[in-house]
């Protein structure tokens, strides 16, 4: 019965918040990691931001205006690690805030020794545990292409929202219970330990060094490489490749070769 009644408010609010077409084709095409997705997973896809948009906030702060473009660019890029997942995966905050630019934060941190720091430093971007996703709107756009910018703002503050669900984020998301947790940790803490050698040796890795500050950030960046550069990962850290296939139910690697096949 729960679920009929889901179902039909699903159903209903599909048919009253509809995306324009042509909204929705400009937001693809600012996107182009989006090209190996086929009309199908496109259609869930659209169907799935629609529903975030219906439920979160996206709001400007310090007067800036988020137009509906702006809106559906960030959508897109935080359904696309839900596409096959369970959507509640984003329960239990409501708001995205975008910022015109860089954006002053007060982080505390504790260190291994235990000494608690404070730091007052600019920041892109900013996943909260139960509260909000803050973005810059200039590094949100200029990350929407990976081929220049080597990143993706969204997506990577959308994996720390995804490792969150469990608590503070420390790179192990809640895992389907097909997924044992010590496989998932023993081949993330491997690959972490490697990564951060490789970095500490002054190694230019393709894959952004800021991986190596934390679990979590390991997380977080893989998941960018993930979705958008794809075959990086499957070249640099083939299992922790196979790892995040099976978490994020999705293989874009074989779809990203098949596209530049034909």
């Amino acid at each position: 019965m729960l679920q009929t009644l889901r179902n039909w408010k699903r159903r209903r609010l599909l048919a009253q918040a509809a995306i324009p077409e042509l909204l929705w084709r400009e937001a693809l095409e600012s996107l182009p990691f989006l090209a190996v997705y086929t009309d199908a997973e496109l259609e869930r896809l659209r169907e799935r931001v629609v529903v975030f948009l219906a439920e979160k906030s996206i709001l400007g702060a310090r007067g800036f205006e988020v137009i509906p473009l702006m809106r559906v660019i960030i959508a897109l890029q935080a359904c696309v690690l839900v596409l096959n997942l369970d959507p509640r995966y984003y329960d239990g905050w409501e708001s995205v805030i975008v910022y015109p630019d860089e954006f002053i934060t007060d982080l505390e941190y504790e260190d291994e020794a235990g000494v608690v720091h404070r730091a007052h430093e600019p920041l892109a971007g900013e996943a909260m545990p139960q509260g909000p996703v803050v973005l810059s709107w200039p590094d949100v756009e200029a990350s929407a292409d990976w081929s220049s910018a080597g990143m993706n703002l969204v997506i990577h503050e959308f994996a720390h929202k995804l490792d969150m669900r469990s608590g503070e984020a420390n790179g192990c998301p809640p895992l389907p219970a097909e997924m044992p947790p010590r496989s998932w940790q023993k081949a993330m803490n491997c690959a972490f330990d490697h990564f951060r050698a490789r970095v500490e040796k002054g190694e230019d890795t393709p894959i952004d060094s800021y991986a190596a500050e934390s679990p979590a950030e390991f997380f977080a960046v893989l998941s960018e490489v993930f979705f958008a550069d794809p075959t990086l990962l499957v070249h640099e850290y083939p299992k922790i490749y196979e790892l995040f296939a099976w978490f994020y139910k999705q293989d874009p690697a074989s779809r990203t070769e098949l596209l530049l096949e034909t």
